[in-house]
C-alpha cells in the first residue's frame, strides 16, 4: 500500500498518488518483519530499504511507474491495493467537487464504506503516511487557504512523505475537477460491471 491524497472542496477536487509498488518475496515472518519497519517510518531511504531486504533474506522488487489515480466523468478515482494472506484488498477513492466515496474491493465485489458531502481531506495509506499527510496539511492550511493552495499542500504532503519513507516514491501524479457528479453513480456503475 502507498500513497493516495484528496482535497474536496465545494468548487473542486484535487487528487494526487504517488507511483511507488513494492512485491516481496520470502518467509512469510521476515516479510512482515520488513514490511513493518516500512510502513512505520524506520526505513526511510531507498539504499536503507535494499539493505533491509537484504537483512532478513527477502527479496524485494520495487517500481515507480504504477499510476493509482485517474478521472472517469469528471470524478477523480484513487485506489491503493495490499496483499493480506494472498487475498488482494484495494481501497478506491472516488471525488468530485463537494462530495466523495470509498469503496473496498474483494475479488470482483464493491462494498461502499463510506460517502459524505462537504469539504475533507482524505487519506489512503499506511498510518505513518496518514500522520505525515495530516501533520503536513494543518501545518500548511488556514482558514484564508483557497482551492490553489489546497494543490500546493497537496503537492508539498507527497514530497514531503517521500523525504521520510521508502515506501513513497518520489514522482506523483496530480489530478483535479471541477465537476461536482454525485460520486455515487459511478460506484454503482463500478458495482456492476
Amino acid at each position: 500500500m502507498t500513497l493516495v491524497i484528496a482535497f474536496i472542496g465545494k468548487n473542486g477536487a484535487v487528487m494526487t498518488g504517488d507511483l511507488r509498488e513494492i512485491t516481496f518475496e520470502g518467509e512469510k515472518p521476515d516479510r512482515e518483519k520488513l514490511e513493518k519497519e516500512l510502513y512505520s517510518g524506520v526505513i526511510v531511504t531507498d539504499e536503507e530499504l535494499v539493505k533491509k531486504a537484504r537483512e532478513f533474506g527477502v527479496g524485494i522488487t520495487v517500481t515507480d511507474c504504477k499510476s493509482k489515480i485517474s478521472e472517469r466523468d469528471g470524478i477523480l478515482i484513487g485506489e491503493v491495493s495490499s496483499i493480506e494472506g494472498g487475498v488482494v484488498k484495494k481501497r478506491r477513492l472516488y471525488a468530485s467537487a463537494g462530495n466523495y466515496a470509498i469503496a473496498e474491493l474483494r475479488d470482483s465485489e464493491i462494498t461502499l464504506t463510506s460517502h459524505a458531502k462537504g469539504s475533507n481531506l482524505i487519506v489512503l495509506g499506511n498510518d505513518f503516511t496518514k500522520q505525515i499527510t495530516n501533520k503536513c496539511f494543518r501545518d500548511n492550511w488556514t482558514k484564508k487557504s483557497t482551492f490553489q493552495d489546497a494543490v500546493k499542500i497537496l503537492m508539498l504532503c507527497m514530497e514531503t512523505a517521500a523525504r521520510k519513507t521508502a515506501s513513497v516514491s518520489k514522482q506523483f501524479f496530480l489530478i483535479q475537477t471541477t465537476s461536482n457528479v454525485d460520486v455515487l453513480k459511478i460506484v454503482e456503475k463500478d458495482r456492476q460491471g
